[in-house]
């Protein structure tokens, strides 16, 4: 066996875990990440946990990096009215169903408090605004995507995590037309 292979029992417990820290983290948010948790979660023992994870940061670690490689985001059309309403529909619906407001909640609860926790808040800005941010940069002048992404996916963040509130078609449609029209007046 090369150094280079891994040993399928290790690959399959490796994914086990980490299949069950995220379902715990997006169930239960940071604070619901134990290593008797995922434990009973994966039906793996404690000790081998914290062989593979020392430290809890370290499951949160590939559980967001698991989340995060497994999103997906509504291809674009061409239509820039239709395809942010198509995405900021995903968005909120994510943040909401998927309970990723949850997971968001624990990176901002600790911004700055470890280059790795930085480094996962961008990891999942990124994620979770490519799609949008695409959709964008193919429509709008350079100077006018950030700003444009920042009111687009504040406002439904906003809405869903702070409000309580859907970001229905409705809410969304409104939210559009109002930053399509700063943009061609400005």
């Amino acid at each position: 066996m090369t150094a280079d292979a891994i040993d399928p029992r290790v690959a399959r417990t490796r994914r086990d875990v980490v299949e069950a820290t995220a379902g715990l983290l997006l169930a239960e948010g940071w604070d619901g990440v134990t290593h008797a948790e995922v434990a009973r979660r994966s039906g793996y023992s404690k000790a081998t946990i914290y062989a593979h994870w020392p430290a809890r940061l370290d499951l949160i670690r590939d559980a967001v990096e698991h989340v995060c490689d497994r999103a997906h985001h509504p291809a674009a059309t061409g239509n820039l009215r239709e395809d942010l309403r198509t995405a900021l529909l995903d968005f909120a619906t994510d943040l909401h169903d998927s309970h990723l407001d949850r997971l968001l909640a624990g990176l901002v609860e600790r911004v700055h408090t470890s280059d790795v926790v930085d480094t996962l808040r961008t990891r999942l800005y990124e994620t979770g605004t490519s799609g949008m941010r695409g959709i964008l940069e193919t429509h709008l002048d350079p100077a006018d995507v950030e700003p444009s992404l920042a009111l687009l996916t504040g406002a439904v963040f906003v809405r869903v995590t702070f409000e309580g509130a859907a970001a229905d078609r409705t809410y969304v449609d409104d939210l559009v037309d109002r930053v399509l029209r700063a943009r061609r007046s400005g």
